[in-house]
């Protein structure tokens, strides 16, 4: 069966995107509240930061090392689609033929809001402790060798799929992102913390959120985008 445009799912792909995007300046309200008052321009920039950065990249190669042609099921190719090529083909849909779909570019759309809050979740765990340059080189580089193949193992019909090495025996359920959007930033941010070490004053200092509204802003905007 041709896969059919449905106007009903494209619509709520677009406003499901939405959504998620509105996470990412929530989770930089957030992370700027609770954080101290020199750090909160910093911790902002760093949440919108990410959105530029993967944005980009998730254009040239993200799209494709997620859901292009795999490599050993670890990967899609990084060529196959590059910058979006054959993506602008308004005939161009989503490999299941037999139920309706929106056309490529929503789905692209859609998938890299995720592709940014995720990297953005990692933020916090570098609070007063990282420099903006130096962030924006961290974000690309793990987007392309973490969120990138991960997101391909799982979403993308590669090894962690259920058309991967377990097909049949014990295919994991990523529920609600799980494994690409949880796991992954937070064992990012777990590490990350490790290496760079506790804030100066930690344990002699108290370290108390500097602005509660926006906290409680931020917060809204991600129950409100997530839920």
């Amino acid at each position: 069966m041709e896969a059919t445009l449905d106007t009903g799912v494209t619509a709520w792909m677009l406003v499901s995107a939405s959504l998620v995007l509105l996470m990412t300046p929530g989770l930089a309200f957030f992370y700027g509240g609770m954080t101290r008052s020199k750090s909160i321009l910093n911790m902002m920039m760093m949440c919108f930061g990410a959105m530029g950065v993967i944005g980009v990249i998730y254009v040239l190669w993200g799209w494709s090392m997620s859901y292009g042609a795999t490599l050993g099921g670890i990967v899609g190719n990084p060529f196959d689609q590059f910058g979006l090529g054959g993506s602008f083909d308004p005939v161009t849909f989503l490999d299941d033929a037999e139920t309706l779909y929106m056309p490529t570019m929503v789905d692209v759309g859609f998938q890299v809001t995720f592709a940014i809050i995720t990297t953005a979740l990692i933020a916090g765990a570098l609070a007063d402790r990282v420099k903006f340059g130096t962030w924006l080189v961290f974000v690309a580089l793990w987007a392309t060798f973490s969120y990138f193949p991960l997101a391909h193992m799982v979403w993308g019909g590669g090894a962690l799929s259920d058309q991967g090495w377990f097909a049949g025996i014990a295919e994991p359920v990523d529920f609600a992102g799980g494994t690409v959007v949880h796991i992954n930033a937070g064992v990012a941010g777990l590490v990350l913390a490790m290496i760079v070490g506790t804030r100066k004053g930690f344990r002699t200092e108290v370290f108390r959120p500097h602005n509660l509204p926006f906290v409680m802003l931020g917060a809204a905007l991600l129950w409100f985008g997530w839920f």
